[in-house]
């Protein structure tokens, strides 16, 4: 599986995991949800709502915990 890293898109993740962008509300990066999330990576978002490093490295834990586990999910149906 693919692990999600700051650089990545925002809107691509928000629309290819659905579970990461609950993750990414629940941090407050709303984001996830207007037009912007064409352009901004996972790192220019999160320090654009005033995360430090340390709150993107954990956001980027628990979103790959959350994909990781979905993916889980899916593949046993």
């Amino acid at each position: 599986m693919p692990k999600i890293k700051r650089d990545q898109n925002l809107g691509e993740i928000a629309s290819k995991h659905p579970e990461a962008a609950k993750v990414m509300l629940e941090y407050g990066l709303h984001c996830v949800g207007c037009f912007a999330n064409r352009f901004d990576s996972v790192e220019v978002g999160a320090k654009l709502h005033g995360m430090n490093d340390a709150d993107v490295d954990e956001m980027l834990e628990e979103i790959n915990q959350a994909v990781e586990k979905n993916t889980k999910t899916i593949s046993k149906k």
